[in-house]
C-alpha cells in the first residue's frame, strides 16, 4: 500500500498539493526550552503547551492569531504531555516527576494541584467525562494506565500495560494506548477497566504516536520510520486498514534511497475527519484518509516539528517547531529554534475530496 497517497506523483500534481506557510503566525513568549506538546481548549481558543523547562503555559489567541500568556504553572521535572478537561475549565500536565498537576482557570489560583501519582515518569495525560463527571487517565513509564476521579487520592482504577506507555488517545468512548515493543492496547470507557483489544502495531518500528479518528471508529499510528498505518477497532471495517510512507526525502544520486524520519504527531481535524502528520523533517502534511489521498504538503519549517493540535473549530492548525530529543541529549543545542507556528486553514487545505465518505 506505499504508493497510496501519491508517493510517486507527478511534479505538476506535487505542486498543485503544495501549500502555503506565508500566512503562518509564531506565539509570543513561547517556552525556553523545547516543546513536548499542544493542546488546544474544547470550548475556547486558548492553547495549552507543556515543555521540558518544567512549565505548562496557556495562551489566549484572538481572531488574528495574535497571541499572549495568560497563565502557568510548574512541574518539578520536565512536563512531557498537556491536556485540557472536556468543559475546558481545567489544565492538566504530566511529567518527569512522576505526577500530573491541575490548574483550575475558574478558581483564580496560580498554584497547581497534584492529582495523579506514578513509580515512573507520567508520559501522557488525557481527560475524560463519565456521566457528568471530568476524570484525568494517566499513562507512565511503570506499565500502568490509571484514572482519576479528581475528588479523590487513590485511582479509581488501574490498568497493566504490556510495556512503557508512549502514547494515548482518547475520543468518545475510544481510549487507545501505544506502548513500547509495538503494542496497541483498545479500551472501550463503557468498560474502562478491561482491554476491548490488543494488538501489535502493523508497523515494523517504535511507535511515536496515535490519534483517533474524529468519530472513533479507529485510530492512526505514526511510528519512527516515516510510516503511517490507518486502523479501525472493528473486524467489519478491516477491510479498510492500511499503512503509507510519508515523511521520507530521497538521497541525491541514489535510486530508490530515501531518508526516513520519525513521525512525531497525528491530529485529527474535529470537523472534517481528515488529519495531519509532522515529522523530524520538519514538514507537515493534511491527508483524507477515506479517498488514500495526500490533500496537501508544506515546505520544510526549519526544524524538527514535535508536536500539533487543531483547534475546536478547526480554523487553526498549531505546530511546534522545537527538538524531539530523537537523537538524545547530546544532539541538542541552544541554536536549535523553538517556536511554535499558528497555521490558519484556509479554504479547502482540510476538506475531503468530493464523494470521499466520511468517517
Amino acid at each position: 500500500m506505499s504508493g497510496l497517497f501519491g508517493a510517486a506523483a507527478s511534479s505538476a500534481s506535487t505542486s498543485a498539493t503544495l501549500g502555503d506557510l506565508s500566512k503562518d503566525v509564531a506565539l509570543t513568549n513561547p517556552p525556553e526550552d523545547s516543546i513536548s506538546d499542544l493542546a488546544f481548549n474544547p470550548q475556547r481558543d486558548f492553547l495549552a503547551v507543556s515543555s521540558w523547562d518544567k512549565k505548562v503555559r496557556i495562551y489566549e489567541i484572538d481572531g488574528q492569531g495574535n497571541s499572549q500568556g495568560k497563565a502557568l504553572f510548574e512541574h518539578e521535572g520536565p512536563v512531557l504531555n498537556c491536556c485540557w478537561s472536556k468543559d475546558g475549565t481545567k489544565v492538566f500536565g504530566g511529567g518527569a516527576d512522576k505526577a500530573a498537576r491541575m490548574l483550575d482557570l475558574g478558581s483564580n489560583s496560580t498554584t497547581a494541584t497534584q492529582v495523579a501519582a506514578h513509580d515512573e515518569p507520567i508520559r501522557c495525560v488525557e481527560s475524560l467525562a463519565v456521566q457528568g463527571n471530568q476524570m484525568l487517565v494517566t499513562g507512565s513509564w511503570d506499565k500502568k494506565v490509571k484514572y482519576w476521579d479528581l475528588r479523590q487520592q487513590q485511582p479509581a482504577a488501574t490498568l497493566e500495560c504490556q510495556d512503557r506507555i508512549y502514547s494515548m488517545s482518547v475520543r468518545d468512548q475510544l481510549l487507545v494506548i501505544g506502548t513500547a515493543e509495538r503494542w496497541v492496547n483498545v479500551v472501550n470507557l463503557n468498560e474502562p477497566s478491561k482491554f476491548y483489544k490488543q494488538m501489535q502495531s502493523p508497523l515494523k518500528w517504535q511507535t511515536r504516536t496515535v490519534s483517533c479518528f474524529s468519530d472513533a471508529t479507529g485510530f492512526a499510528i505514526g511510528s519512527i520510520e516515516g510510516r503511517c498505518a490507518i486502523q479501525y477497532v472493528e473486524e467489519k471495517d478491516a477491510s479498510s486498514n492500511f499503512s503509507f510512507k510519508c515523511h521520507r526525502n530521497p538521497v541525491a544520486n541514489q535510486r530508490d534511497a530515501s531518508n526516513v524520519y520519525s513521525v512525531n504527531a497525528i491530529s485529527f481535524h474535529p470537523q472534517h475527519g481528515t488529519f495531519s502528520t509532522a515529522g523530524s523533517d520538519g514538514t507537515f502534511h493534511f491527508w483524507d484518509k477515506d479517498a488514500k489521498h495526500r490533500l496537501k504538503g508544506y515546505p520544510e519549517v526549519g526544524g524538527t516539528i514535535s508536536a500539533t493540535d487543531f483547534n475546536s473549530s478547526g480554523t487553526i492548525f498549531a505546530y511546534a517547531v522545537s527538538y524531539d530529543w530523537s537523537k538524545g541529549y547530546a544532539f541538542n543545542n541552544p541554536s536549535l529554534p523553538n517556536k511554535i507556528m499558528l497555521h490558519p486553514i484556509q479554504g479547502d487545505e482540510c476538506k475531503p475530496r468530493p464523494g470521499s465518505k466520511k468517517r
